[in-house]
């Protein structure tokens, strides 16, 4: 009968089966030592993922050793039991507050030559560090830094009852900034070169890895901006090579109205805001933050 094992003993000589037995097996190995190369780098990246979209520690400080003038440093404990360490400038009776996060790997004593300019608007101002950053207690996640931005928001809110209060993110911390808007009455939202995800950065910059589903902290910004009920600015340089500026355009359409989008030709990762943006910027959130003109009394 044909396919029996005297036909292969006629049809491959003893001296060669080893040889062919030894093809089969580089053959059939080298696709399967590849994917299990492949699925050992997704778990690789599973369980170091933080260490590449976060930068805890960094440099501590207070305002009075950066020269900061106007501001002081003050704990805020957060609902999970941490602490996270901001910088305070009261406003004025009833004027408004802007709640600035800033980017990674920066902390508070790295983001000090964009806050006078917020408080000489005439602003109060509040930056924090987030958990695991400066001096603040814990370890970042998404979760986490979500919960020191209400945590931030809820100590102005009882300092200053009377004030309205816009969020400012700056890069990475865009995507902070856009979901505490969603959780709380913020008067508006400038965001400074943001992303549409931070998972879309992984998969335009990394390597090849269903990042989808491997990404557990994804910042999707895109997905939340479309709940955000008061005005969106965006700022960004067209020359970011950082953050594309197609990134920026995607938030933007993602967005509300009213809204607006500020491109700046030829500018870097964050510099559209000295590219020609810093004015505007400054003038939507002091508009924002304006205390409501009532009606005189009869």
């Amino acid at each position: 009968m044909p396919g029996t094992s005297r036909d292969w003993d006629r049809a491959v000589p003893r001296s060669n089966r080893p040889f062919i037995a030894k093809w089969w097996i580089a053959l059939l190995g080298a696709p399967t030592l590849a994917a299990l190369c492949y699925l050992y780098f997704a778990f690789w990246f599973v369980v170091h993922q933080r260490d590449f979209q976060y930068a805890p520690g960094g440099t501590s400080g207070s305002p009075e050793a950066v020269g900061l003038e106007g501001f002081v440093e003050v704990p805020i404990p957060t609902e999970d039991g941490e602490r996270i360490v901001a910088w305070w400038a009261p406003p004025r009776f009833g004027g408004g507050v802007v709640l600035f996060f800033h980017g990674t790997p920066s902390t508070l004593s790295d983001t000090v030559w964009r806050l006078p300019e917020l408080q000489k608007s005439g602003l109060g101002v509040m930056a924090i560090d987030y958990r695991g950053y400066g001096s603040s207690t814990g370890t970042p996640s998404e979760l986490g830094l979500h919960t020191d931005a209400r945590a931030a928001f809820d100590f102005i809110r009882a300092a200053a009852p009377t004030s309205k209060v816009a969020v400012f993110g700056e890069s990475f911390g865009t995507g902070i900034a856009i979901a505490l808007a969603r959780e709380r009455p913020v008067a508006g939202v400038l965001l400074n070169a943001p992303y549409a995800s931070v998972r879309r950065l992984f998969e335009l910059r990394g390597p090849p890895l269903p990042y989808r589903w491997l990404l557990t902290d994804q910042f999707d910004s895109e997905a939340l901006i479309g709940g955000v009920g008061v005005p969106v600015m965006i700022l960004h340089g067209t020359a970011d090579t950082n953050v594309p500026v197609t990134e920026a355009r995607r938030l933007y359409a993602a967005a509300r109205e009213p809204k607006i989008m500020i491109e700046v030709k030829g500018a870097g990762h964050l510099g559209a805001w000295e590219g020609g943006a810093r004015e505007p910027a400054l003038n939507a959130l002091v508009a924002w933050t304006a205390p409501d003109q009532r009606p005189p009394t009869q």
